[in-house]
């Protein structure tokens, strides 16, 4: 990549080995990278806190990534979210897109196409954001009577 992505990333995996080495790979590539062991943990994470991506495990003790998944977009409608299997079925996966999981990638993850999925989800956040930011401005032109 020639261009350096900045991009802030939640990465959200029970098993701390993974977790610390995709970090690590991350932030070489010039990503600010959080990370959250559990379903609680990454619910704190989000309080007062955007992210451009969260990478979700779906496999983790308490509640699991779909639980987690679902309690992520309750708080953040517009969060994007790739979850992450190891055993991820075609049923679950599905599940996972109709609740708001904008993909799901399996373990070991191909790091090149992580990156290309968290530049995709940091554009797509970017142009939300900027709708949203020209929908207000309008609706404050309009109420103003200027």
């Amino acid at each position: 990549m020639t261009e350096e992505l900045k991009a802030r990333v939640l990465l959200v995996d029970d098993e701390e080995d993974f977790l610390k080495t995709l970090a690590e790979r991350l932030q070489t590539r010039g990503l600010k990278v959080s990370t959250a062991t559990s379903g609680d943990n990454a619910l704190a994470s989000i309080e007062g806190q955007e992210y451009d991506l969260i990478v979700l495990d779906l496999a983790m003790p308490g509640f699991d990534g779909i639980e987690t998944l679902k309690r992520i977009k309750a708080l953040q409608p517009d969060a994007e979210i790739i979850m992450l299997s190891g055993q991820g079925s075609i049923r679950t996966s599905i599940e996972a897109m109709k609740l708001g999981a904008c993909d799901f990638l399996q373990k070991p993850v191909d790091i090149n196409e992580l990156m290309s999925k968290i530049g995709e989800a940091k554009e797509k956040r970017m142009l939300m954001l900027e709708t949203k930011s020209i929908a207000e401005i309008e609706k404050i032109l309009h109420t103003k009577g200027w």
